[in-house]
């Protein structure tokens, strides 16, 4: 391998601490100026992020400009100890350049789509706070130029995604729901820790450039230790099992949140933590393997929880943890396929960004209901939101010409390409997780916009402001070419940094697969049609018990229960007892058992100068005793 190393910066890529700079200080101005910017301060949030995005969009023709792809820039050392030395440095490379325009790009039509959203919020103003502090924390995450940078991004995501999810904070659920969030990040990020600590130890930085022309030397127990730890740490991030049921739960933020967490930004720090680190996973074979049986297995868990539920943004929840099962995939296998990891997660910023925002605009419609068995015959009143919804579900299934199908597909064909009986086994668990996609987004489509109406009386349906479905158009465009358009340029694009792309063969070749993939999405949206076009109301009580596993979340929220949370409870009741009645009792005991014996003695001070000269005899008395009995013996 040769040795990599990164150009410093210079012109306008020298400005890269601006693409952080710019959302960071949105922040801190609706922050700090409080009710006073009430009036402005969406606008103020709108116009910090549509800058970094221009800003990005320049960098990124800079960048294209240059023989050498990458911009590396040192700020200021943040650690100083001995012959460590870590810097707080920048890294603009390609990698970089595709999420910080995916960031900005996308967050940026988010924004623009909350303003509406969010207008009869007395707390807008510190919503986009929020916002602006979620992109730069993730700008910082995707641009540091060693792990420690990534890792304060990585943890300013974790704090601002908090701040999200549990808004409004006054409704109990959302409340429970950023504490999860955050706690469940937290156990996970312990992995990322660990992952320094070891790189230090072995390499002695956590610079990208030492740590990759390093990783060769290291021992395979190392880099076993290493790969292991930051893929728990990115599991976490992204909601892959078994950290997946924060994920879900995190629909009781605003909507937008929703659309900003699960499309652009922070499920996909996970992605691009093994991608960046893709040196140190090629190295190891058994951590590629563990990539992807987490990557297999997550596809379809969320795959098959998706097809129970009848909350929309549920739905849409556990299609995020079942796509970025996809990336995961892709990255874990290795090769050309970390490019195609990258494009698909590319796709899915725009299509699912549609989709969460879509159910945005039927719940703004709908009185904010979000069950789809109370909706149906909605095209009618909701056009461009239906067209925009409909662009965004024909993407996620994968049908040509929309942009699924041209990176899904590429990714089940890797997965077939795998050497010999597990080519089989996890390229079959892809292609079943196309079908299963196709059958519970078409039931989501068809229970929301099709079939009979089944409103209760308190809603009139109606369109979305302009404000709101602009960005919806943008998205489903983007939902429609984006694949398309970006396959072969971005995978050009991202080749001084993971290789030259070699198209796989395996058991099945490329068209093989499309077809066998094309025919298993057909039939999937084919029966959902068929089994809920005559719509649904009420869940049936005699449910097979597939159907109450998969509501029942495959069980992972018990074992989570069970594993961590109930052994939790029992370790702090047992503290608490301890402390109480241990710790707590020694100290309460002493202190009663000097107040009761300074209580007696006080009964001696009776104030009678007789009782003060018999004490004092008596004392005498037994000293001069004691005397005698010492010098007799």
């Amino acid at each position: 391998m040769d040795e990599i190393s990164y150009a410093p910066a210079s012109g306008l890529l020298a400005l890269s601490w601006a693409l952080i700079a710019l959302p960071a200080l949105g922040a801190a101005v609706l922050l700090l100026a409080g009710r006073r910017a009430d009036k402005w301060g969406h606008w103020l949030g709108v116009a910090t992020i549509g800058a970094a995005f221009a800003l990005a969009v320049g960098m990124f023709a800079s960048l294209a400009g240059l023989d050498d792809k990458s911009a590396h820039l040192d700020l200021f050392t943040i650690i100083s100890v001995g012959d460590l030395q870590i810097e707080a440095s920048l890294l603009f490379d390609p990698l970089s350049a595709i999420f910080c325009m995916l960031i900005t790009g996308v967050g940026l039509l988010i924004h623009v789509y909350a303003v509406g959203y969010m207008a009869h919020d007395p707390g807008r103003r510190k919503f986009f706070a929020y916002f602006n502090l979620f992109a730069a924390a993730m700008l910082v995450l995707v641009l540091g130029g060693n792990y420690f940078m990534t890792f304060v991004g990585w943890e300013g995501v974790g704090l601002a995604s908090y701040l999200l999810i549990a808004f409004w904070q006054l409704k109990p659920a959302a409340a429970t729901a950023g504490k999860k969030a955050f706690l469940t990040n937290r156990v996970a990020d312990v992995g990322f820790l660990l992952a320094m600590f070891t790189m230090l130890g072995a390499l002695g930085s956590l610079d990208f450039a030492a740590v990759f022309n390093g990783a060769a030397t290291l021992s395979t127990g190392a880099s076993l230790a290493i790969g292991l730890l930051l893929l728990a740490a990115a599991c976490g991030k992204s909601g892959q099992f078994p950290f997946q049921t924060w994920l879900p739960d995190a629909m009781e933020g605003p909507t937008p949140v929703s659309a900003l967490i699960h499309a652009a930004t922070m499920v996909t720090a996970g992605v691009y933590l093994i991608a960046r680190s893709h040196v140190i996973f090629s190295l190891n074979a058994d951590v590629q393997t563990a990539v992807v049986v987490v990557g297999a297995l997550t596809l379809l868990f969320g795959a098959i929880v998706g097809c129970a539920k009848d909350d929309i943004k549920r739905v849409l929840a556990w299609s995020t943890v079942s796509q970025i099962g996809y990336m995961f995939l892709a990255v874990g296998l290795g090769g050309a396929a970390f490019a195609l990891g990258i494009i698909h997660l590319l796709a899915h910023g725009f299509f699912k960004a549609g989709l969460f925002l879509g159910s945005g605009s039927v719940m703004h419609a709908m009185n904010d209901q979000t069950d789809i068995r109370r909706f149906g015959g909605l095209w009618r009143v909701m056009p461009l939101t239906y067209a925009t919804f409909a662009a965004g579900w024909l993407a996620i299934i994968g049908l040509f010409p929309f942009s699924g199908f041209w990176t899904k597909d590429p990714i089940i064909a890797t997965a077939f390409a795998r050497e010999g009986w597990q080519g089989w086994v996890v390229g079959g668990a892809a292609l079943l997780g196309a079908a299963l996609t196709a059958f519970y987004m078409t039931r989501l489509f068809v229970l929301t916009f099709h079939g009979p109406k089944r409103w209760t009386e308190d809603v009139h349906p109606h369109e979305s402001p302009a404000i709101m479905t602009g960005p919806l158009v943008l998205l489903g465009l983007g939902s429609l070419a984006a694949g398309g358009l970006m396959a072969s340029p971005v995978t050009t694009w991202l080749t001084p940094v993971f290789g030259e792309h070699h198209e796989a063969h395996g058991h099945l070749s490329h068209m093989q697969v499309t077809v066998a993939t094309t025919i298993v999405v057909v039939l999937g949206a084919a029966l959902a049609w068929l089994l809920f076009r005559g719509g649904t109301d009420e869940v049936p009580r005699a449910a097979s018990w597939p159907v109450r596993a998969a509501r029942a979340d495959l069980g992972g929220e018990a074992v989570n229960r069970g594993v961590f949370e109930r052994p939790s409870r029992l370790v702090a009741g047992v503290s608490v007892a301890v402390d109480a009645r241990g710790v707590d009792g020694i100290v309460n005991g002493l202190s009663a058992a000097i107040g009761g014996t300074s209580r007696r003695l006080l009964t001696m001070q009776t104030g009678f100068v007789r009782s003060y000269a018999l004490s004092i005899l008596s004392g005498a008395v037994i000293v001069v005793a004691a005397l005698m009995v010492v010098v007799v013996q």
